[in-house]
């Protein structure tokens, strides 16, 4: 193992996040600028269970196609542009899935009569969903007050066990997460459906979780710190690189399962009804650790550089051997310790050990006058 990876698995890099976060902004502005652009020209493909509508479903084992189904809407005077027609695979079962605005009865038994007709099979074997448009804006508007509701009683929470401004630096990441995560969905055009909303829930959770980690190492490490003036940057660039690795092994770990559902379960085994589950969780987890190191830290950074106690230091970081210094010793190093260091030869890229930063500090004894007889 080398060097690097050796440091990195310790938590002793010294990586400049919080001077680098201006690039995950721009990144990020962007990837939420495609987002809205997405959702005003095209918005969200909706399931049957948000917007309403009727829903036939049965098993057609290659004895119609989507442009058959299409032929039999339009002899039925529905308007098939609008109508979402999938073919589902199970094994050796191929069924066709037509999804519909809410149609009169009188059209919906044609409808559903001439397809097992077509499909030779008895009426009573095409199943049909129905669900009010009423309904569905009902499931809507709950869905939007729990998401509302969790952010908020996170946000009491993180406030209550660390502080306000780390509420703040979350929430921002959380609703990042959310946006990025709709974006794809409007982007591809994956329905949404209520398995959709349980896994931005679950996204949610994932994203606090990695954010929380990073925090309580911050928070940790200010309480180190308290007696020393050094700058909230060098807090929180310590304090993200202490916990780097364990943030990349959470997400990996996390990430593999998810991935073998959406590649396996949904591309090789045809099981589509796991690809608008996995595809959000990909995402948000993907998003979720991003968020954390490039977000929900330097948005804290932010505001904590504002206080009272930070405002003095505003704009200062330690890099490099100085960082590695910050970590050692809880104190920045002096600018006589900067110049004895660089004499002495310390590689700026590693962090100094404890014992090599008391060399660093110390200085020889001065010489005791003589006397005067």
């Amino acid at each position: 193992m080398s060097g690097r990876w050796q440091r990195l698995y310790r938590g002793e890099t010294t990586i400049n996040f919080y001077g680098r976060r201006n690039i995950g902004f721009i990144a990020s502005g962007l990837l939420l600028l495609v987002t809205i652009v997405s959702l005003f020209a095209q918005g969200l493909n909706l399931g049957i269970d948000f917007k309403g509508g009727v829903a036939f479903e049965m098993s057609v084992n290659g004895k119609i196609t989507i442009e058959e189904a299409r032929t039999i809407l339009e002899e039925n005077k529905v308007e098939a542009a609008s109508a979402k027609i999938q073919t589902l695979s199970s094994g050796a079962d191929e069924r066709i899935r037509i999804q519909l605005e809410v149609l009169e009865p009188a059209v919906e038994n044609s409808v559903r009569e001439d397809l097992a007709k077509k499909v030779g099979i008895k009426s009573g074997d095409v199943s049909i969903e129905k669900v009010s448009a009423t309904w569905g804006r009902g499931i809507t508007r709950d869905a939007i007050q729990a998401l509302l509701t969790f952010l908020v009683l996170v946000s009491l929470f993180i406030a209550w066990r660390f502080e306000a401004r780390m509420a703040a630096g979350a929430l921002a990441a959380v609703v990042h997460d959310v946006l990025i995560s709709v974006g794809v969905y409007s982007i591809t055009g994956l329905e949404v459906t209520p398995a959709t909303v349980v896994a931005f829930l679950t996204i949610l959770g994932f994203s606090l979780y990695d954010t929380i980690v990073v925090f309580d190492k911050v928070d940790e490490n200010q309480k180190r710190f308290a007696n020393s003036r050094v700058p909230y940057a060098d807090i929180v660039n310590v304090s993200m690189n202490q916990t780097l690795m364990r943030s990349l092994n959470t997400t990996i770990a996390a990430v593999l399962p998810v991935l073998s559902l959406l590649v396996l379960g949904s591309g090789v085994f045809g099981a589509v009804a796991l690809q608008e589950f996995a595809l959000a969780l990909l995402v948000g987890m993907a998003t979720g650790a991003y968020s954390s190191i490039f977000i929900a830290s330097p948005v804290l950074g932010l505001l904590k550089e504002r206080s009272r106690e930070y405002l003095p230091m505003k704009g200062q970081v330690s890099i490099g051997t100085d960082m590695a210094h910050v970590m050692a010793t809880g104190a920045t190093q002096s600018r006589r310790s900067r110049q004895v260091d660089a004499e002495s030869g310390t590689d700026a890229s590693t962090p100094t050990s404890v014992p090599a930063v008391e060399a660093i500090l110390s200085h020889p004894p001065r010489p005791r006058k003589k006397s005067r007889r």
